[in-house]
């Protein structure tokens, strides 16, 4: 069994830090076996290094080595790269194809990305890795296969179970063995002499001298996140070879190279996962728009026709107190201003018409705002009730969470449930 230390010398990895070596040793350690093996990690940690070693260690060294980004393949041809395909057996397929677990018999095959499988492809999968059995695409004819699989993955396999984007016996099958490459900003140690060793390539690349930090220019290296994980550290180093006249380079030169480099450096709290009660399409945001317009409209021709009828400022603010707070909102500190300049703006002027006054003129004459009033459209009801409902599902039935996400108040929506009898 090989060293550790003569597998990075051999692959070029850099790095001293335990839980890299540890990695390092789980891929020697299965390396002989058939196992399959899941290699985990964020973007840019340089997952691909690890199917690499476990090829070169195995008895199958001298076979084929492929590696498959499934990320980057429509999902209409992946079963054809992965399986192959017969002539006919789609548009464009002017002849038969071997795929790459055709091709790669008696090999390895690294499928990097793996999480961005479709679910229809991972069915395929699952049926190699239990029984070697395939099926070009096209054809009822069953093939085997003798291949190695080792999979990777930047994606939170256990949130992609739970949404029902991965299998789970597809899930476990991979990860039979689980090997996790930790982020660069867990390996402190390792962070100024990674970029020492791209520097130097570098020069030696453009045939220039190697650039070198200065003290205050190394605390920060060592300070940033680095987000893009090795991948972003090679190309800051690569940026600043090429840019920089100057071979000495200070902290303030590497700080206009690190993106979002300015403030604290604090780890940033994000929320990967989206949250359920957003709305899933535009089409439920444009029915809340509307039925909160609706509901708006519907109460401000109440309230106008009140003062219509009425004559009486006062007298229609006493009776509608509720309706005020409702349309100009609910906040005790501007509840006064709010009823005052509403009813300032709503109040009619004093109808220049001498006594006696015909009140069936009136009538008649606003009678169409009170048709307009009653007026009700049951595709909307229908869908305020959709809507209600799946709010309330989505906050668990509490009702304060649910009138805050539909931009109404929580009497508003008692009022509602109790109408549609929810």
């Amino acid at each position: 069994m090989e060293s550790i230390q003569n597998i990075k010398q051999r692959f070029e990895i850099i790095g001293q830090d335990p839980k890299l070596n540890r990695a390092l040793e789980k891929a020697i350690q299965v390396a002989p076996t058939d196992i399959s093996v899941l290699v985990t990690g964020e973007s840019g940690v340089g997952k691909e290094s690890i199917p690499k070693i476990i090829h070169s260690l195995s008895h199958r060294k001298h076979a084929k080595y492929i590696a498959v980004n499934c990320g980057a393949i429509p999902e209409g041809t992946i079963d054809s790269e992965l399986f192959g395909h017969e002539k006919g057996a789609f548009t464009g397929a002017t002849q038969t194809r071997s795929g790459y677990f055709e091709v790669a018999d008696g090999g390895t095959i690294f499928l990097d990305e793996v999480g961005e499988l479709p679910l229809t492809t991972q069915v395929r999968l699952l049926r190699v890795l239990e029984n070697g059995e395939f099926l070009k695409v096209g054809s009822s004819q069953v093939q085997k296969t003798d291949v190695r699989i080792v999979a990777a993955t930047n994606v939170n396999m256990f949130e992609a179970i739970k949404k029902e984007k991965f299998r789970e016996d597809l899930y476990y099958r991979l990860s039979t063995v689980e090997i996790n490459i930790p982020p660069l900003r867990e390996r402190q140690e390792d962070i100024h002499l990674l970029f020492r060793k791209f520097a130097s390539d570098f020069g030696q690349k453009y045939k220039m001298p190697t650039i070198r930090l200065d003290e205050n220019a190394v605390a920060l290296l060592l300070k940033y996140r680095w987000p893009g994980n090795i991948r972003q550290l090679r190309n800051i180093a690569e940026q600043i070879s090429v840019l920089e006249e100057g071979r000495a380079i200070s902290g303030a030169t590497l700080h206009s190279y690190l993106p979002n480099s300015q403030g604290n450096n604090l780890p940033a709290v994000v929320n990967s996962s989206k949250s359920e009660s957003d709305f899933s399409n535009e089409r439920e945001i444009l029915y809340k728009v509307l039925f909160d317009m609706k509901g708006d409209l519907n109460d401000l021709k109440k309230l106008t026709m009140e003062l219509l009828k009425n004559n009486d400022s006062q007298k229609v603010q006493e009776e509608n107190e509720n309706l005020i707070r409702k349309i100009y909102g609910e906040e005790d500190e501007e509840i006064e201003t709010q009823e005052t300049t509403s009813l300032n703006v709503l109040q009619l002027p004093e109808p220049a018409i001498e006594k006696p006054y015909a009140p069936v003129a009136q009538e008649d004459k606003y009678h169409f705002a009170e048709e307009i009033e009653e007026e009700e459209t049951l595709s909307l009801q229908e869908k305020e009730i959709e809507l209600i409902k799946k709010s309330l599902e989505r906050n668990k039935g509490k009702r304060k969470a649910a009138a805050s996400e539909l931009g109404i108040s929580e009497r508003t929506l008692y009022r509602k449930i109790k109408q549609y009898d929810l």
